[in-house]
């Protein structure tokens, strides 16, 4: 994570276009949303209440980098973020998910965050006390107060051990360890919401009528050493600290990313499953402008998290939407298509461009592949053909261009290493010729 003083809207484009290739409106819309958040937070408390962040809508086709900027985004701040179909919930009363569980799923992540944080905060620590906690088991100490010169001795034992111990000589050996072995039974309940899956935390709400068992395992010392450690980590961190600041980042750095948006429009009338989808355009609506969702931590606020709409909209147009949840999401940017030009950079430009990633596969069974200029080209150029005159899926066509081109050499590559192998335009077209020439074939295969 950056320091946010630092991430002004231009560097937050300048990171985005280490991944992302184009779409520079959309990237633009979201770095001033992620700095006004930062300028939220330095209003003085009469005015940081009445200010909410603007949502946004991403309308594009499919395969032109909406989901990857709002998760590079997520990133980049470190704020907690889940993505969702809106496609998978249903109007309440319906069987489903509701749209309340989207919100406590990012809760979820949310605490899981911090936990996360907080746990390598103490690594060392739960490190060295780890280690005791091995040695007492490797040797163990005598319970008599035995005389001056065995103290010597016993202290001077435990030395050699430990050194054994951090040198890895006795990882293979087998040691009993005691672990906690917690049973959360999972139960379907009908909530407010409808009938969802929740996690019952039974111990926490029960007290002692369950404490954990205690159960003796037979492990080896590098397992040990791990469970232990774990152990001790856990001890180690403020469970309640945790789930405070959770709930505060969920509330106020929380971004929620719904794709297939469009989906989600459908006719008022008929039956089938647009009957609900008008539901759930409704029931978002109350989360999107800010409402309390009861989650296993505690009450949530959704009113100054981040939302993030995203759709092709090939069939429907943002209008179709109920006009007061197009109201809640103010702030529109439109992706474009990709083309050839678009291709060639996203194979070649960002960071973890798709062919820096088949080569770095490859090189893990001693396969060097050298990519000319011209293979290149000649890959973009048949995605971008092939997406005009079938259905245009954008950056994703070139996962199957690709995975074609290196077919051969991925299944012959135990055999035939080490290798170097260059890839040029003349090879490209040798391996996509006969789908090429087949439109039947092309359909199902490209």
């Amino acid at each position: 994570m950056k320091d946010p003083t630092d991430l002004t809207p231009r560097r937050v484009v300048e990171e985005l276009d280490k991944h992302i290739v184009g779409q520079d409106a959309a990237k633009r819309v979201v770095a001033i949303a992620v700095r006004n958040r930062w300028r939220r937070q330095q209003l003085g408390p009469e005015l940081r209440g009445d200010f909410s962040p603007k949502n946004i809508m991403l309308i594009g086709p499919t395969g032109v980098g909406k989901t990857e900027i709002a998760r590079r985004l997520a990133h980049l701040v470190a704020a907690p973020f889940v993505k969702v179909e809106a496609t998978r919930y249903t109007e309440v009363g319906y069987v489903g998910r509701d749209v309340e569980s989207i919100v406590r799923d990012l809760v979820e992540v949310s605490v899981s965050m911090v936990k996360a944080e907080e746990l390598a905060k103490v690594q060392k620590k739960a490190e060295d006390l780890a280690e005791d906690r091995l040695l007492d088991l490797l040797l163990p100490r005598r319970p008599a107060t035995p005389s001056t010169a065995d103290v010597e001795h016993g202290e001077q034992s435990r030395d050699k051990m430990r050194e054994k111990l951090r040198a890895g000589a006795l990882d293979t050996r087998e040691i009993e360890i005691q672990v906690e072995e917690r049973q959360t039974p999972f139960m379907q309940v009908f909530s407010p919401g409808g009938m969802e899956e929740v996690g019952m935390d039974m111990p926490g709400a029960l007290g002692n009528m369950f404490p954990p068992r205690q159960v003796t395992r037979r492990v080896i010392v590098g397992e040990a050493r791990r469970v232990i450690t774990q152990q001790e980590a856990e001890k180690l961190i403020d469970r309640e600290r945790v789930t405070r600041e959770g709930l505060r980042r969920a509330q106020e750095s929380g971004i929620i990313f719904i794709d297939e948006i469009d989906k989600i429009v459908g006719a008022e009338k008929g039956s089938g499953p647009d009957v609900s989808r008008g539901g759930v355009q409704r029931d978002l609506l109350p989360i999107v402008e800010g409402s309390q969702v009861n989650t296993r931590y505690g009450v949530v606020k959704t009113d100054y998290m981040l939302f993030v709409a995203a759709g092709a909209f090939s069939f429907v147009k943002p209008t179709e939407l109920i006009p007061e949840l197009q109201g809640r999401f103010p702030l529109r940017a439109e992706l474009k298509s990709l083309g050839r030009e678009d291709f060639i950079r996203i194979l070649t430009e960002p960071k973890s461009a798709l062919l820096k990633q088949y080569t770095a596969l490859l090189e893990t069974e001693a396969i060097k592949i050298d990519f000319a200029k011209d293979a290149v080209e000649e890959m973009a150029t048949v995605a971008a053909q092939i997406n005009s005159t079938m259905q245009d899926i954008g950056a994703r066509r070139l996962h199957t261009v690709v995975e074609k081109v290196l077919d051969e050499i991925s299944f012959t590559a135990p055999d035939i290493s080490p290798a170097r192998i260059s890839v040029d335009a003349k090879y490209v077209r040798e391996r996509l010729k006969d789908i090429l020439a087949d439109e039947d074939v092309k359909k199902y295969i490209l």
